[in-house]
């Protein structure tokens, strides 16, 4: 049989039983609370500090604020949701965010000076002592920060990147903005969702401002990874980051004749070759180019050839087009559009072709002219002595 012997179990929580139940001092009346009950401020300027006034375990009841201890001169305010208060109604076990703001005037020697705050209820009442430390200037600090630092695109992509400037400084300041850019890429500065150039921008004290720039690059630029520095400067203060481009390239093709000559000359109903020159001025191999033409009507052009499976970077191939016009083509000039079209990259280039009649039948004509005319003078040669 099994025996559980208990007693000894319960004896023990027995004796521990006030020790496991023992609770920390309960807390009971008015608080006023703040993270930093000494600061330093700047004498001209004005010091903001944020406070509690906390109820722990009391009825909701009007208490009164007010603060004491000001130097002469000073101006002090307390404020409620940024106006001006001087009670406030705390719920049980709750508290009412308060605000302390402090103007010491520009003519304050160094120093430090003690206010003390109070809040007082029915039966209740708490203070606060707060030291104000007037001292010289921080000195103007500057920081740059940004989320994303490196981008990818073609040449043709407008790259923007965005960045957060930071015054740590003790005093609002305007701050200047550069950048540094490979040659002939173009920068640019707007405040964020803002479409205002800028070259400047005033952050006050303790302030962030959120910058775009916007980088540009040539058309005729390279695959690679270019470095955009940004520079931040204020007072003596600078602040910088570095920004990276990476460019992968792109084909871009171009079609014209020899010595970019866009015009030829054909005879009706006659084949006639057109040579064309077909150029890569990209940074990027184009592929798959197939070559088409839009004539006018009953007209053929053939392509030799008519499929290019890559053209690299700065290379050019001849192509030639074997065009015939329409045999009932009048003479004239004639638009005619030759098109090469790749994956990534397509081009089109207008030539004007002169049609000219047939050598053969320009004789034809002239013979028949001719002998019109000799039977004409023979008919009045004949009939004119009648």
């Amino acid at each position: 049989m099994r025996r559980v012997f208990w007693l000894p179990v319960v004896l023990f929580m027995l004796a521990a039983g006030p020790v496991l139940a023992a609770e920390a001092p309960h807390v009971k009346g008015l608080w006023l609370t703040t993270d930093y009950p000494s600061l330093a401020a700047q004498a001209g300027h004005a010091t903001t500090l944020q406070l509690k006034l906390q109820n722990y375990d009391l009825p909701p009841q009007r208490v009164a604020l007010s603060v004491t201890g000001v130097p002469s001169g000073w101006k002090v305010a307390l404020l409620g949701n940024g106006l001006p208060v001087t009670a406030a109604m705390p719920a049980a076990n709750d508290s009412v965010a308060l605000t302390l703001r402090v103007d010491v005037p520009a003519e304050v020697p160094a120093g430090t000076s003690e206010l003390v705050l109070h809040a007082k209820g029915a039966g209740v009442a708490a203070t606060l002592p707060i030291d104000i430390t007037i001292g010289q200037n921080l000195p103007p600090q500057l920081t740059i920060k940004t989320d994303l630092p490196s981008l990818r695109g073609t040449p043709t992509t407008s790259f923007k990147y965005t960045f957060h400037v930071q015054n740590d400084g003790a005093k609002d300041t305007t701050v200047r903005l550069a950048a540094e850019a490979p040659q002939g890429f173009q920068t640019s500065f707007t405040e964020s969702y803002e479409t205002q150039q800028l070259s400047s921008i005033p952050i006050a004290a303790g302030k962030t401002k959120d910058i775009d720039v916007t980088v540009q690059p040539p058309d005729n630029v390279k695959a690679g990874d270019y470095p955009i520095v940004v520079h931040a400067s204020a007072e003596g203060a600078t602040a910088s980051t570095r920004l990276e481009m990476q460019i992968t390239g792109q084909p871009k093709l171009a079609l014209s004749g020899p010595n970019g000559r866009l015009s030829a000359s054909a005879e009706a109903g006659r084949e006639t070759a057109i040579n064309l020159v077909l150029r890569n001025d990209g940074s990027a191999p184009a592929r798959d180019i197939r070559l088409s033409a839009s004539p006018p009507s009953q007209w053929k052009v053939d392509f030799k050839p008519d499929h290019i499976a890559e053209l690299a970077p700065n290379q050019k191939v001849a192509v030639q087009a074997q065009l015939t016009p329409s045999d009932q083509a009048l003479a004239g000039d004639y638009m005619t559009t030759f098109n090469a079209d790749g994956k990534s990259a397509s081009t089109s280039a207008d030539f004007r072709i002169t049609v000219e009649t047939a050598t053969l039948w320009g004789v034809i004509g002239i013979a028949v002219i001719a002998i019109a005319l000799l039977i004409a003078v023979g008919a009045v040669a004949r009939f004119g002595r009648r």
